[in-house]
């Protein structure tokens, strides 16, 4: 008897073991790479919601190691590092910051009005991912796998003075970054000049180096550009259209289990219908944050939307970008120029 019992501890022992080592082999870490510091609402979205999700779809076969702030990739080497997958297998890549291997992503930046609610521009590029696999595709090129997407705040005007008229920029000097905003701020007059992105952007406005600053809402309040050029012209229509592609390797996303692949997938619907109204909210809270701190600010009248995005001359400017990437070769520009502008037409109709 005493032989026995021991036998039968001694095979419990063994199956509790056993299952233990299969559990635990068959746990999965993703690692994770971020060019941005953990804390604002893209990042406390992909943790709390994305990464949250992913491990209760998939019962904890799938963890996340995350690394933010850069410390495995900057944001202009993201889409190289993911498409390796050497030291990370998921992560943010940004499409302007590599428009040689990402060229049709730059499409969407070039557009000066948008959608103006969070739920209008995320349904905007849901639509958008849907009809033109040629996006995916792009991705996949680079060994890549679009699991999600997250948005840019809307573009605001940082100008030292007050009342300019956007429309009638006459010869002030600008700094923005995409060269879709610099033909924009050309046509209306205004003079783009290239600077680094850092704190001297502000220095520059306070000194009278700069009249204004033309970027998203965001990068603008990081730099606290509102100190130096604190007359701030915005509206939710004014769409970035700027894009971050959470994507993963996808020699890793071939290598995931059916199951884990849906888990990851369903994760990314949930947070996909959060995002919307997470970014509405954030907005409002940024902007009420520059008020206290003494900002003015000026919600632009749909009548100064019309002016300034007469202004920009911006189907031009699409059209000798497209006639451009057909003289490269990529001979769907034109294509995709015509149907993703009738996608967001048809959105702020």
């Amino acid at each position: 008897m005493k032989h026995n019992a021991k036998a039968l501890l001694f095979c419990a022992g063994w199956v509790v073991a056993s299952v233990w080592a299969a559990t635990a082999s068959a746990t999965t870490t993703l690692r994770y790479t971020d060019h941005e510091p953990y804390g604002n609402m893209r990042t406390r979205l992909i943790k709390e919601t994305f990464f949250r999700a992913i491990e209760t779809e998939s019962i904890g076969r799938l963890k996340i190691e995350a690394h933010w702030n850069g410390e495995l990739s900057t944001s202009y080497d993201a889409l190289k590092t993911l498409s390796r997958g050497d030291v990370a297998d998921i992560g943010i890549v940004v499409p302007e910051y590599t428009p040689d291997l990402l060229p049709r992503h730059q499409i969407f930046k070039s557009f000066p009005l948008g959608p103006a609610s969070g739920n209008a521009q995320v349904a905007t590029f849901r639509r958008i991912f849907s009809e033109y696999r040629q996006f995916g595709n792009e991705l996949e090129k680079n060994n890549l796998v679009n699991l999600q997407f997250f948005l840019g705040y809307p573009v605001g005007f940082f100008t030292t003075q007050p009342n300019v008229k956007l429309d009638q920029l006459n010869g002030s000097k600008w700094r923005t970054a995409s060269f879709w905003h610099q033909s924009f701020l050309r046509n209306a007059g205004g003079v783009p000049v290239s600077m680094p992105w850092n704190d001297n952007i502000t220095n520059a406005l306070a000194d009278g180096q700069l009249d204004g600053l033309m970027v998203n809402l965001d990068s603008g309040y990081d730099i606290h550009a509102e100190r130096a050029a604190p007359h701030i012209q915005l509206s939710p229509s004014l769409w970035l259209g700027h894009v971050y592609l959470l994507v993963m390797n996808k020699t890793v996303w071939d290598s995931l289990d059916v199951k884990d692949r849906g888990a990851i997938r369903r994760a990314a619907a949930a947070t996909q219908r959060r995002l919307g109204a997470a970014q509405d909210a954030n907005l409002l809270e940024m902007v009420n944050r520059m008020k206290k701190e003494g900002a003015s600010i000026h919600y632009l009248t749909n009548q100064e939307l019309e002016a300034w995005q007469t202004a920009t001359g911006y189907q031009q400017v699409q059209a000798e970008w497209v006639t451009e990437q057909e003289d490269k070769g990529i001979t769907d520009a034109g294509l995709l120029m015509k149907g993703v502008s009738a996608i967001v037409n048809d959105v702020i109709r």
